[in-house]
């Protein structure tokens, strides 16, 4: 309870002060002139300018509040190290102890630095200042942190903390730790798909003398190359760029002996890799009204680039145009099929015939081409099954259908196929889970046998329209139809014509995500999902490993035909591989190298300079290697500037209360005030009248 006096004037402060200074200037005259009465005039002139001033006498009911201490308790990764975390639950368990014995503090113990999937580093001063929110500076005696000192997040002054109290903290771990790690000089972030891009790293060994080390580089997965560094040393190595997407080059370096983790001895680099542009040839037989499709959805596609020729004239044809009055181009047939064959991704034959226009050699080029790595799409007509035919070519090898002779005229509506439900060419296509399938039907189709490859696409009586294959290191797809234009046009609400024949050159073209076997891992929001794509009817299970080593074994299951997903919570950051045996796939969570394992050797030097500017101490709980720890014991301090010493912190014990309630007693109020001023008046004139 406190007691205390209050004013709250009935003039204006002016006024007050005006009149005050008129009293003075009074008394001061009556005691200069000597006049009798002077002391009752002062007493009763004070008494008047103490009722303008109209005090109160006030009573305060405090209700004191406890001083608050927050004890952060390292949760991170890398206190996973050696015995750190047994040190730090024995320390945690002996300070509770001895924390709660205090009188008046309230003590409030925060977990932090858990991975969260999405920030990164250990951020022990977000969670103090969370555990805080509620509580008044003033309140506040202090904090102790339970850590190997490996913190991310220390403000660069005590101001940063928004309270003065002591900052401790104690430091699990030993002295004389060593440690490898790779550090990465510079890494590029994107790559042009086919070139090289330089990724340049050292070695860097910690408390242990400088020596090689065995260090293997990788892509996704697949060792590039073997080399010995020397610790300190600068290396460059050149990756070669596979493929579009994510590239994930691995650098590891072997351990170190009696070093404190392996962890942080692997380097990830990401390197997206970006397509130049993809060269395509397109070589139309004749003109016909689906020839534009083809265009169309090749020159949309900013990444193509078309080169599209059309027969127009065949050798054979004669009509007596004399050739200087002809407005046409010789078709380039050797610089494209021999000289330059080798820079197209992809050659399509629409409805293309053997006219004289290619001579059979180039042919053997065609074949050559694809076995070494190129893709051939045939879109066949009438031409397919006719004597000119190109089955009829050094190409009769590659393709995976042979024609009949005949063409079936009729009205059908083609369909996918058992295999074509799970391959990514076709799989999902809008309207195909429908029977009959959403979509506009066709009138034409070559009969052929399949001798190899599979058939997604079908038509009546299970005859094949749309057969892919592989061979040698290429592709081909051949399309037994040329009525796709039909689609493209809106015939009866046309068909998903665009996502097939993207789908179709983009998987001819080897892009990644339209492989029929793929084990692949990508995150969403903050679950990993690991996804296998197969042609099978089961896949078997996969092995997941965590960053920290850790390692489970995951059943997959099957959300939609030749795709078998799981989820899990993406708890670590840093690099995720995941195996089936056959299949590797590797995925990044958040930063490609966490700053949790970039350096892991537990320190006190990172949290002295603002334990000691707020008069606290950063010290390890185990001074010497194997030593038993030693918890210091904690002291209750009312004011000072430093709180530690030999074997004891201190906590700043606070003496905020709250007002619970307020009386207040006007001194010059009723009846008490009238005689008081009545009082002096009459004293005076008393003392006048003698």
């Amino acid at each position: 309870m406190n007691f205390g006096i209050s004013f709250a004037p009935l003039v204006p402060t002016y006024v007050l002060w005006a009149a005050l200074a008129a009293a003075a200037a009074v008394v001061v005259l009556l005691f200069l002139a000597r006049g009798r009465g002077a002391l009752l005039r002062a007493l009763a002139l004070a008494l008047i300018i103490a009722a303008l001033a109209n005090p109160s006498f006030t009573r305060e009911d405090r209700e004191p509040l406890p001083s608050v201490a927050v004890l952060v308790v390292d949760k991170s990764a890398s206190q996973k190290f050696g015995d750190r975390a047994a040190q730090t639950a024995a320390a945690q368990t002996a300070l509770t102890e001895r924390l709660n014995r205090i009188p008046g503090l309230e003590l409030r113990t925060v977990d932090a630095g858990q991975s969260d999937g999405e920030s990164d580093g250990t951020r022990l001063f977000t969670a103090l200042t969370q555990a805080l929110a509620d509580v008044p500076p003033e309140q506040v005696a202090g904090a102790i942190l339970l850590t190997d000192g490996r913190v991310h997040d220390v403000p660069a002054d005590a101001s940063g903390l928004g309270f003065t109290a002591p900052v401790h903290a104690l430091v699990t771990g030993h002295p004389g730790e060593r440690d490898r790690r790779v550090v990465l000089v510079s890494a590029p972030r994107f790559g042009i798909v086919g070139q090289q891009q330089t990724v340049s790293f050292r070695i860097e060994d910690v408390g242990a003398p400088r020596g090689p080390a065995e260090v293997l580089i990788s892509r996704d997965g697949e060792l590039l190359e073997r080399r010995i560094v020397r610790s300190g040393e600068q290396v460059r190595v050149q990756v070669p760029i596979s493929h579009a997407g994510s590239n994930i080059v691995e650098i590891l370096a072997s351990p170190l002996e009696g070093e404190l983790t392996p962890l942080n001895n692997r380097a990830v680099v990401p390197i997206e890799g970006v397509r130049d542009k993809l060269r395509v040839l397109l070589v139309s037989g004749e003109p016909h009204v689906g020839e534009r499709t083809w265009r169309n959805l090749l020159k949309s596609d900013a990444n193509v680039d078309l080169v599209h020729f059309t027969i127009l004239r065949p050798p054979e044809k004669q009509d007596g145009t004399p050739i200087n009055e002809l407005s046409l181009i010789a078709f380039p047939t050797r610089e494209l099929f021999q000289q330059k064959i080798n820079e197209f991704q992809l050659i399509i034959f629409d409805r293309y015939a053997r006219q004289g226009v290619l001579p059979i050699i180039y042919f053997d080029n065609i074949a050559r081409y694809v076995r070494e790595g190129g893709a051939v799409l045939i879109a066949a007509g009438p031409d397919y099954a006719s004597p000119t035919s190109l089955w009829h070519t050094p190409l009769e090898p590659l393709l995976p259908a042979e024609p009949s002779g005949q063409v079936t005229e009729a009205a059908y509506r083609p369909e996918l196929s058992a295999l074509g439900r799970r391959h990514p060419v076709t799989r999902g296509l809008d309207g195909a889970n429908e029977t009959p399938p959403r979509w506009s039907p066709w009138f034409r189709l070559v009969d052929a046998t399949v001798n190899q490859g599979m058939t997604v696409m079908q038509g009546p009586e299970n005859k094949p329209v749309l057969v892919l294959a592989r061979e040698g290191e290429g592709r081909v797809a051949l399309l037994l139809s040329d009525q796709i234009w039909l689609w493209a046009r809106g015939y009866q609400g046309g068909g998903p014509h665009i996502d097939l024949l993207r789908r179709l050159s983009h998987w001819l073209m080897k892009q990644p995500d339209l492989e029929e076997e793929a084990l692949r891992m990508f995150v969403h929001g903050r679950d990993l999902v690991v996804q296998r794509q197969t042609m099978g009817e089961t896949v078997g299970p996969v092995t997941l490993t965590a960053p920290s080593g850790e390692t489970r074994t995951l059943t997959l299951d099957m959300s939609e035909p030749g795709i078998w997903r799981k989820s899990i919570e993406a708890n670590e950051l840093g690099l995720w591989r995941a195996s089936d045996g056959k299949l590797t796939a590797l995925v990044n969570v958040g930063p490609a190298n966490p700053r949790e394992f970039a350096e892991v050797i537990s320190t006190t030097e990172t949290l002295a300079p603002l334990a000691h500017e707020t008069g606290g101490d950063s010290r390890r709980l185990a001074e010497a290697a194997g030593a038993k720890d030693n918890v210091p014991r904690v002291v209750a301090v009312r004011s000072s500037d430093t709180y530690h010493g030999d074997g004891w912190i201190g906590l700043k014990m606070r003496q905020a209360s709250i007002v619970r309630g307020v009386g207040v007693l006007p001194m010059f109020a009723g009846l008490l005030g009238l005689l008081l001023l009545l009082g002096s008046l009459a004293a005076t004139w008393t003392r006048e009248g003698r």
